[in-house]
């Protein structure tokens, strides 16, 4: 498995435009979890905008715990430190909305960077054709009602080739050097993925959803397929993906038990798997 261009802070910094994002950047050979330091760094006060990176990972994880397969010298792992939301969002919108926006910046950092235009399965896997690419796990706390703190990570594979996932993961995942083509720079990708990640949060903060909504909604692939949803504690669902609620969850009109039965009404999904089903 060969090696892209290491990741540098000095490489990184000179490209990076942000303001409060990446000015605190920690880079590391290894680590357990980008998600964990960070979550360590931000119980010790570490202000908003720290940003840890890491090479590699020897125990990534995603949603549920899933193990995130992390090889050295080819990806992107990182975690950000955010802090407060802002005026103009409920606390819970602000949680709902952050996992969303996060893909949805990556999504626009990744076209920027590598030319290479990616969808979204909600609520924040990336895709290259209908194979993962990319996922956003958000972890928070709340310290007080007005100034939660989200640990935003960030995995994508970026320059994999192909033949070296494990063989389990060749059919589901993807790496963006499939479409580039070309080895991609992750230093400037960072750069880029920190500064779209600024705007969007702070638009976020101080507009609220609308137009990231209509943004996120150009680029979600989930949105008029047909999905299963699983959830934790309840029976799963069967129907169409129709919508995006004000809050972001994933609306879904379930399949009537007859085909001339009255339509059935909504479900507004907000903690689930969800899987595109083949139409």
């Amino acid at each position: 498995m060969s090696s892209s261009a290491p990741l540098s802070l000095d490489r990184i910094r000179s490209t990076l435009a942000t303001e409060s994002l990446g000015q605190i950047l920690y880079l590391h050979h290894d680590l357990p979890s980008t998600n964990m330091e960070a979550a360590v760094l931000a119980r010790a006060g570490a202000p908003h905008g720290t940003v840890v990176i890491a090479e590699s990972q020897s125990s990534g994880y995603g949603r549920h715990g899933r193990a995130w397969f992390s090889p050295p010298g080819l990806n992107i792992y990182c975690s950000i430190i955010v802090r407060g939301m802002g005026d103009n969002l409920s606390l819970s919108q602000w949680l709902s909305w952050v996992p969303l926006v996060s893909a949805l910046a990556a999504t626009e950092a990744i076209q920027q960077t590598a030319a290479v235009s990616l969808s979204l399965k909600w609520p924040n896997d990336l895709l290259l054709h209908e194979r993962k690419v990319g996922g956003i796990l958000c972890e928070s706390s709340v310290a007080t009602i007005n100034d939660p703190v989200v640990v935003i990570g960030i995995g994508l594979n970026v320059n994999v080739p192909p033949l070296s996932f494990p063989e389990e993961l060749q059919p589901i995942a993807a790496s963006l050097v499939e479409a580039s083509r070309q080895p991609i720079d992750r230093n400037r990708l960072i750069a880029q993925l920190l500064l779209e990640l600024e705007q969007c949060l702070g638009e976020l903060r101080s507009s609220g959803s609308v137009r990231l909504r209509q943004a996120y909604t150009a680029r979600c692939a989930t949105l008029g397929r047909h999905v299963r949803v699983l959830f934790t504690n309840d029976h799963p669902i069967v129907g169409i993906a129709e919508a995006l609620s004000a809050d972001g969850a994933l609306q879904v009109r379930t399949v009537p038990p007859h085909p001339r039965s009255q339509p059935m009404p909504l479900v507004d999904v907000r903690a689930a798997d969800v899987i595109h089903l083949r139409e």
